[in-house]
């Protein structure tokens, strides 16, 4: 939706444009018959009914899972608080009250550990290396017996870079410890990894995938006959199976699942998309002093977290706002001006933090305006 008189917008990591035919799947819901899926004794409640049932199914599919496992929430932030917080009353009942999680998780995770911790909770943040993720053997050292959760984010959304998630998986299959990845970046992206990876919960974000903001999903994977261990955090209602009452939003529900089907459809093709821009990106900066923030090997084909040294970066977004629409962070802190704590857990000194940009893409984007970017950088350097 970019046109001469609005930058490119390259902040796909915060949210994703909204795919036209996704819109075009929402558009009956808003404008058509009311639509109550909890309304059982008339058409309407049947017909609404049978569309989320539907998306839920696409939502499954991706995933390679039972659509009986997937609950609709309003996004990844509540999708990863049901998954910590609701499993409080059982760690305590069980006297397992040990959390393993990383320093770099997303806000939306280290807030409800913290609120763990103020109930008894012993919650251990594992540090990460320079490159930006966790060392398997880290989480090997730190299990204990009595460990409830290891919580670890599929993809870091300041540096993309992935986490070893499936090697954790494997260092807890037949153990009693349970596993939540946060995959709102990865969800329809990642899809073969995520359909092989046997953890116990994990978050899945619509916007993230072209699909409409407000709405996500959690997937809580069915350990034979075994009960489900989460409670609720809302009460009021019978909706998603009593785990989270509430009117579900029949547009949103449907819009996450025709983004979902279609990320399963195309991801390949996205991938290969972004790569090739990425490599475009990655030449150009050849011709600037820079530092790649994240072991680019581990890192996901449509973001890029790079430092100009001497350059800092509220001045070159500043400078670059009539082009480029780019970040500095996670779009849940951007009104922050701490250091980013991904980073300081990576080991980056503070001038280099304050010298990072996150330049992240996906479809709608064709290639980006290298050289405006490489002469924004070296008027900078020739104003000192």
């Amino acid at each position: 939706m970019n046109s001469e008189s609005q930058p490119l917008y390259l902040d796909y990591n915060a949210t994703t444009p909204l795919d036209p035919r996704v819109f075009d799947a929402m558009q009956e819901w808003y404008v058509g018959p009311p639509a109550n899926s909890g309304s059982r004794t008339h058409v309407y409640g049947q017909r609404a009914r049978d569309a989320v049932e539907k998306a839920r199914q696409q939502v499954a599919d991706v995933l390679g899972a039972r659509s009986e496992e997937v609950f609709f929430t309003s996004g990844a932030t509540e999708s990863n608080n049901l998954a910590i917080l609701g499993l409080a009353a059982y760690g305590e009942q069980n006297g397992r009250k040990h959390i393993l999680s990383t320093a770099i998780e997303h806000k939306a995770v280290l807030e409800p550990l913290d609120q763990l911790r103020r109930r008894g909770f012993e919650v251990e943040l594992l540090p990460v290396t320079e490159g930006g993720y966790v060392e398997p053997d880290a989480v090997k050292e730190h299990l204990r017996a009595d460990t409830l959760l290891v919580s670890v984010m599929h993809a870091n959304n300041e540096t993309g870079v992935l986490q070893p998630v499936s090697e954790i998986a494997e260092l807890l299959d037949g153990t009693e410890t349970l596993f939540h990845t946060d995959a709102a970046q990865t969800f329809g992206k990642e899809v073969e990894v995520l359909r092989n990876l046997s953890c116990d919960l994990l978050s899945i974000s619509s916007h993230k995938i072209y699909g409409p903001q407000g709405v996500g999903a959690l997937y809580v994977r069915r350990r034979g006959a075994a009960r489900r261990p989460l409670a609720p955090l809302l009460f009021g209602g019978g909706q998603e199976r009593a785990l989270r009452p509430g009117t579900v939003p029949v547009p949103l529900v449907v819009g996450l699942g025709t983004a979902a089907e279609l990320a399963a459809r195309e991801h390949q093709a996205r991938a290969s998309a972004a790569n090739r821009i990425k490599e475009e990106l990655l030449s150009s900066l050849q011709s600037v002093d820079h530092h790649i923030n994240g072991d680019l090997s581990r890192s996901q084909p449509h973001v890029l977290n790079v430092s100009f040294p001497g350059v800092d970066s509220e001045a070159l977004m500043l400078a670059l706002r009539d082009q480029i629409a780019i970040s500095n962070g996670s779009a849940c802190t951007s009104a922050s001006y701490d250091p980013s704590h991904v980073l300081l857990a990576m080991g980056l000194d503070e001038d280099r933090i304050s010298e990072s940009v996150r330049i992240s893409w996906g479809p709608g984007v064709e290639s980006i305006p290298c050289d405006a970017i490489v002469s924004a950088v070296r008027g900078m350097w020739t104003s000192f």
